[in-house]
């Protein structure tokens, strides 16, 4: 794994996972508060059948805002001008959470541009009667608060240690705590100390979620993924506490076309499961 920055309107960090000159390009696309860093045990798992790219989106891991939105819609900008400027040429988009969104969205505006998606766990439009979990509802609500949401994150940022917040967030995401790798945690708290000084985290961060918020409530959202005419494998944990189950199956039902995967996982299967999400991915880049 290489890391590189590129300028795109502002330095942005990816990773280099390398792989075989003639495979297909694929690029992996984090969630909320994520980084390159949630694609480290997949990755290396399809090595051997693509060559790999994972980009930070503007405001999260390595890659600092530089006067940069951070929604959703910015970052499929982002997305694509780091498609045009640094793969140059058309690939697979692999997106988890919101990075299924963010993969979505760039689909949709260019088709040209992506091959094909393997959306695992994405943001998905809620369906009738799924129950979201109490823990998330409570923190959603206070993000999505002006002021409130600002103090509440930049208080979490300054007074909880870096080694709790980052094990809430792998207890939030992982459906088995048994399966959290040590050297997942412990790469995590080097990376959340690194970015300490980093300017404006608590607003990029609410800006992104805040988009999220709005994009899942629109019509919108649904009307992009209706528009995608590339082949879609749908991957989603049955235990996934921030989308639940319930809006993956409905999602699948209305789009019968794309490839539907249910894991015994929570919210990030590729870290939780990554063998089984990689057994899951491999045979339908086989069919593209």
């Amino acid at each position: 794994m290489n890391s590189h920055t590129v300028d795109l309107a502002g330095a942005v960090h990816y990773v280099d996972f390398g792989g075989p000159a003639a495979g297909p390009v694929v690029v992996y696309v984090h969630g909320l508060g994520g980084s390159h860093l949630n694609w480290t045990r997949l990755a290396p798992l399809l090595g051997d059948q693509v060559r790999g790219y994972a980009l930070d989106l503007a405001g999260f891991g390595l890659t600092e805002p530089h006067g940069r939105r951070t929604s959703v819609g910015a970052n499929a900008e982002l997305l694509l001008r780091f498609l045009d400027e640094v793969v140059r040429e058309p690939v697979v988009l692999v997106g988890n959470s919101m990075g299924g969104m963010v993969s979505i969205l760039a689909a949709a505006h260019d088709p040209a541009k992506v091959r094909a998606l393997a959306l695992v766990d994405p943001t998905l439009p809620l369906a009738e009667g799924a129950r979201v979990d109490p823990v998330v509802r409570r923190q959603f609500t206070v993000h999505a608060i002006p002021g409130l949401g600002e103090w509440s994150l930049r208080r979490r940022l300054a007074r909880v240690p870096v080694k709790d917040r980052v094990g809430h967030v792998l207890a939030l995401c992982f459906s088995d705590l048994s399966r959290i790798p040590p050297e997942i945690v412990t790469a995590g708290i080097a990376l959340e100390e690194r970015r300490a000084t980093q300017p404006r985290r608590a607003e990029s961060y609410l800006e992104a979620a805040r988009s999220i918020l709005r994009g899942v409530g629109r019509s919108e959202h649904r009307r992009r993924m209706a528009e995608l005419t590339q082949p879609v494998l749908l991957i989603h944990g049955v235990h996934d506490r921030l989308v639940p189950i319930e809006s993956a199956r409905a999602t699948s039902a209305a789009h019968p076309q794309w490839h539907y995967v249910e894991l015994n996982a929570g919210h990030t299967p590729q870290i939780e499961v990554p063998e089984q999400v990689a057994d899951e991915i491999r045979p339908w880049l086989a069919r593209l």
